[in-house]
């Protein structure tokens, strides 16, 4: 049997952790820039701690307002120093659980900046340096920030989307589209597993992409997430695909 790691994006005020937990082997936890506080942090980290469920950083712009999606312009030290302090919230929390920081993973607009950005991206490794050398990047495949980190000689584990549409070029389709998610489990089916077996991504104008993936996210707020989430792992398992 393949496995593969399932992650969701958590602690950002939907509050249905306690549904998806079960479902999923790795979590991405906000940490205050984009969502969520020390308290929300707290009670998803005894959630993961209870489904054993590795645990990620979710560091984002620190733009509430916005929810993380929207750029905003900030130097590299101020971006460098409010993206540490948004992991460094989360890993305190930990260290008092004796629990590891298993991964980073940036949020919205800082992810899909450091996918093709440089100067973003080398910040975001820059602060992943600064923490344990088992600590995972979760990045996009062939992006600016995975090459920049396996160049550092760091661990990425690339990602794809379970309930994303995406372009030619890897990036994902914009929410501004009406196509940009998917919200049928049947569909999200067909995506991971053609991408899982053949390596490959159909982008939303029907070509076909290399794309190779190590993990996958499924969106915390989508539409009927419990329901497609458990379609999904079914319909893995029928395929002798399971979760790690």
């Amino acid at each position: 049997m393949i496995k593969i790691d399932i992650n969701c994006d958590l602690g950002e005020g939907v509050d249905n952790e306690a549904l998806l937990m079960p479902l999923i082997s790795s979590c991405n936890i906000a940490c205050g820039g984009h969502a969520g506080n020390e308290t929300i942090m707290r009670e998803v980290v005894e959630l993961a701690k209870k489904h054993d469920v590795k645990i990620g950083a979710h560091p984002s712009f620190p733009d509430q307002k916005n929810f993380g999606r929207k750029i905003m312009k900030m130097s590299p030290e101020g971006l460098h120093d409010s993206i540490y302090n948004q992991v460094q919230r989360l890993k305190i929390i930990l260290d008092q659980q004796d629990l590891p920081l298993h991964h980073i993973k940036p949020h919205g607009a800082l992810y899909n900046l450091a996918a093709i950005d440089e100067e973003t991206a080398t910040v975001i490794v820059d602060v992943l340096k600064r923490f344990e050398p088992h600590v995972l990047l979760y990045a996009p495949f062939q992006s600016v920030v995975s090459q920049i980190a396996t160049n550092a000689g760091l661990k990425v584990r690339h990602e794809a989307f379970a309930d994303r549409n995406y372009n030619t070029d890897l990036t994902l389709v914009s929410r501004t589209n009406p196509k940009a998610l998917i919200q049928d489990s049947e569909q999200m089916f067909e995506q991971v597993y053609h991408i899982i077996s053949e390596q490959k991504v159909t982008a939303i104008d029907g070509v076909e992409v290399k794309l190779k993936a190590d993990t996958f996210c499924v969106h915390g707020d989508g539409k009927n997430v419990i329901k497609n989430l458990k379609d999904l792992i079914l319909k893995l398992e029928q395929n002798s695909i399971g979760i790690f």
